[in-house]
């Protein structure tokens, strides 16, 4: 069945999707264009995002999720179906059978908003996965196994720590600090210490470019342009990572004191499992600079990040159906 299988991360700050026998076909941000006064959808994904900060006032620019869920619920369904009609080009025979990811902390009825999202989206049948879980299949973790695994995935909204084995979370926690908040610890920085007012796109910018967790070898700059309010004008000043790593020490130590917290309640045979196995880090987040080294520092654990880490969740939702379909039918045998 052509497209059967799809799985989807449904990101705070980006959608991939995953397809069946081709991998990771799409990946665009989740920014929504408005036309304020007809509600009717202008651009979709990286179009949108192009006009964030930039849009006159009949237009606007909209993440439908926030923190990990649903926070425009028409509109989410909107670009999931966009989205998805993308990846499939519309050749599939019947509708697809989709997995989708959400985090480790939602609720009940932030989870039924997802699958109806989804249904209403164009899907015949819809699985829910936790975000960690996903991200570990995605790593090529065998999760079935009754050994311990550390995964940290580090969103745009949220982290999902778990202590997977035997296929479930045994420990998790989901906090609500991710890579757009690490976007916000920058544009604040910039804004108190050098008066600059920049936008979400120009911290990401500076986040990606010299944004580090730890003391890098080597200091790196970046020149960072703004609406320098003394003057209400222009002008464009030089940041150094040195800076960045201030401006970030916060939210890293936040997400750093949430790994320490699932290890605390880890049960002992499952944390020497990942104290020889190490922690596995994935999601956009992970790719700041030396997070990896802070974790490891403070856990006294290897940390790595795993190969691909944004597209890890986006693999394991797609896997997972066939994950599903086999051990249902090793239950039955």
């Amino acid at each position: 069945m052509l497209g059967s299988d799809i799985g989807i991360d449904l990101g705070t700050a980006s959608v991939l999707v995953y397809v069946k026998g081709k991998g990771v076909v799409l990946k665009e941000p989740s920014v929504v264009a408005i036309d304020s006064s007809s509600k009717k959808v202008k651009a979709i994904g990286e179009e949108a995002r192009l006009m964030l900060g930039r849009t006159p006032s009949s237009i606007s620019a909209i993440r439908p999720l926030r923190q990990g869920v649903i926070s425009d619920y028409d509109v989410t369904e909107k670009m999931l179906r966009y989205f998805i009609r993308k990846s499939t080009g519309n050749h599939y025979f019947r509708k697809p059978r989709i997995s989708i990811c959400i985090p480790s902390g939602a609720t009940e009825v932030e989870k039924r908003a997802v699958e109806e999202a989804t249904y209403n989206a164009g899907a015949r049948e819809v699985a829910i996965i936790e975000e960690p879980i996903a991200a570990a299949i995605g790593a090529g973790i065998d999760i079935t196994k009754p050994s311990g695994n550390m995964i940290v995935d580090i969103g745009g909204g949220t982290s999902d720590i778990a202590v997977i084995s035997l296929g479930g979370a045994v420990v998790s926690a989901s906090v609500k600090i991710a890579g757009d908040d690490f976007d916000t610890a920058i544009a604040k920085y910039v804004k108190n210490k050098h008066s600059l007012i920049i936008g979400d796109v120009t911290a990401e910018t500076v986040k990606m470019s010299i944004g580090c967790a730890y003391q890098l070898p080597e200091e790196l700059t970046y020149d960072v342009t703004g609406m320098y309010f003394p003057e209400g004008k222009p002008k464009t000043i030089t940041i150094t990572s040195d800076e960045a790593l201030e401006a970030l020490h916060d939210p890293c130590e936040q997400i750093v004191e949430a790994v320490h917290s699932v290890l605390e309640k880890t049960p002992p045979e499952l944390a020497a499992d990942i104290a020889g196995k190490g922690i596995v880090l994935t999601g956009g987040g992970s790719l700041l600079k030396g997070l990896d080294q802070l974790i490891e520092e403070n856990t006294g654990i290897n940390t790595i990040v795993a190969e691909d880490p944004m597209s890890c969740v986006a693999i394991g939702t797609g896997q997972f159906v066939e994950f599903l379909s086999n051990s249902g039918s090793k239950s039955g045998d």
